[in-house]
């Protein structure tokens, strides 16, 4: 078996600026990490890892992306492949996840690809399901655990609104997961993490992969920002400070002056 997980390398806070004229985040000096939906599905795809089975971990980005990717490959993964180049930079959901498919393409054969159901900076949800159809595979989203993998089916619990679902797919399927309350990300030993520089992590540009040069980075995008700003502040709140009573009053006249009631 083959199994291939998409990560991305993301703000390790959320105390980030943005550049008000190129309406970009700015990324000097900022710590980053493993996108923690990405983490946990990369975990899912570890306890159906078996010997004979390959993990190969995939990322867009710079070259510093690579800790990410080095961190995968201490977590278990068996090979990461960076896809960096200029080409690639500006890319939105759409053109991200037609990257992803040409890079999957060209590695070849595989069985179940697992992404993260979001990331916590872009919060789209919406590479898994494009990537899933640029590949023309079905795919299962808000995956919170694999009950059951079995020769060429497998049955996984997804988080629906008011509980969860089991659903039933054949392979090869995407597999989009949100981590459940209980999950706690794993720190892989020192002993995984001098290993991991053994794996291979081979570094691939525009000139590895198939397809027109627009159909990568902005020109390809499908969506174009032409504003990012703060959100403007929230006004401060009115606070009743009286006997039970008399806060109830004065609440109802205030909730009645605004015709809330």
């Amino acid at each position: 078996m083959r199994f291939i997980v998409c990560v991305k390398e993301v703000p390790e806070s959320i105390d980030v600026k943005i550049d008000l004229k190129t309406n970009k985040l700015q990324e000097e000096g900022i710590s980053t990490t493993l996108n923690p939906f990405d983490q946990f599905i990369l975990e899912e795809a570890l306890k159906l890892k078996k010997n004979e089975d390959e993990i190969i971990a995939i990322s867009i980005g710079t070259p510093q992306t690579k800790k990410v990717l080095m961190k995968c490959l201490a977590l278990g993964a068996d090979k990461a492949i960076l896809l960096s180049d200029n080409v690639f930079i500006g890319s939105d959901s759409f053109a991200t996840a037609y990257t992803l498919s040409k890079v999957i393409n060209k590695i070849g054969d595989f069985d179940i690809i697992f992404c993260g159901q979001q990331t916590v900076d872009g919060n789209t949800a919406q590479v898994g399901p494009e990537l899933a159809a640029q590949l023309k595979i079905p795919q299962v989203t808000y995956v919170e655990s694999v009950e059951k993998f079995e020769g060429k089916k497998l049955l996984v619990k997804s988080q629906t609104d008011d509980g969860f679902k089991i659903v039933e797919s054949q392979i090869p399927v995407l597999l989009a997961g949100i981590p459940p309350s209980s999950f706690t990300p794993s720190l892989p030993p020192l002993r995984n993490i001098i290993a991991a520089q053994d794996k291979p992590c081979i570094i691939w540009n525009f000139e590895n992969l198939d397809g027109p040069k627009d159909k990568y980075g902005s020109v390809g995008s499908l969506i174009q920002i032409t504003k990012v700003y703060y959100p403007p502040p929230r006004e401060k709140g009115i606070m009743i400070v009286e006997e039970p009573i008399t806060a109830v009053e004065k609440l109802i006249e205030l909730l009645t002056k605004d015709k809330v009631i």
